[in-house]
């Protein structure tokens, strides 16, 4: 698994930003999270070592990319055309972000998007209700060859019914997860097996990808190690692979 983030911080902007892990892990440094900088990192997928070969080689796995940051955050406005541009002339990696910001991806667009580079994956992230009602209905029409949703972290139940009936076509993936840190939210299961049956009615594939620190099942409450969160969520045995 690679990860590449060409810039550093972001200022939050909605409920699932309170406890983000940039801001708890910048804080122990003593950085201030909310300023966006670029990387020592930015030019990653550019580099080559001296046998002039790419340093960032195809392993499989996505990308990750600018998970430390939204990519399409305003104060990268103008990296982000170069961004794009070294994106274009990786096309053996696939790229994979997340955003809460869809309705700013036209800032800085590629004249040559068209339709979406078939190797980059755009995610928008879905806390609440409130926040899918604003951001999919941006997010569902833009032009993006793989669109993924999730809802992380996931703070209560939440209907995309309605997105899943237009557009389960288009829906590549959604996804929950609940929130890490000692201040972490609870995540209850039942939101979880809600949304999966959602994605079962309209043969959407989910995957339920981490439980969170307090994690909620029937009337007991979980407190689950970072480092089992992701195998405790595996165990759970819920994700669902659509019948095409």
């Amino acid at each position: 698994m690679a990860t590449w983030n060409p810039w550093h911080g972001c200022t939050k902007t909605s409920a699932g930003c309170a406890h983000c892990y940039v801001y708890r892990r910048d804080a122990e440094f003593g950085r201030d999270a909310s300023i966006v900088h670029k990387t020592a990192s930015f030019d990653l997928p550019l580099r080559k070592n001296r046998q002039r070969e790419y340093k960032l080689q195809p392993d499989g796995d996505y990308v990750y990319t600018c998970f430390t940051s939204d990519f399409f955050h305003p104060d990268a406005d103008s990296w982000r055309p170069e961004a794009w541009a070294m994106m274009k002339a990786r096309p053996d990696l696939e790229f994979y972000f997340v955003t809460k910001r869809p309705e700013r991806f036209s800032v800085g667009l590629p004249a040559d998007w068209g339709n979406g580079y078939e190797n980059v994956h755009i995610v928008c992230t879905c806390e609440n209700q409130s926040m899918t009602r604003k951001r999919l209905p941006v997010f569902l029409q833009l032009p993006i060859r793989h669109k993924e949703i999730i809802h992380e972290p996931m703070l209560e139940t939440i209907d995309i019914r309605p997105f899943l009936m237009q557009y389960h076509d288009e829906i590549e993936l959604v996804s929950c997860g609940g929130e890490s840190g000692d201040n972490a939210r609870v995540c209850d299961f039942g939101w979880i097996l809600d949304t999966m049956t959602q994605c079962i009615e309209y043969n959407v594939a989910f995957h339920f990808h981490q439980t969170g620190y307090n994690f909620r099942r029937g009337d007991r409450i979980y407190h689950i190690s970072r480092k089992d969160q992701h195998t405790q969520a595996a165990k759970a045995g819920v994700d669902f692979a659509p019948h095409k």
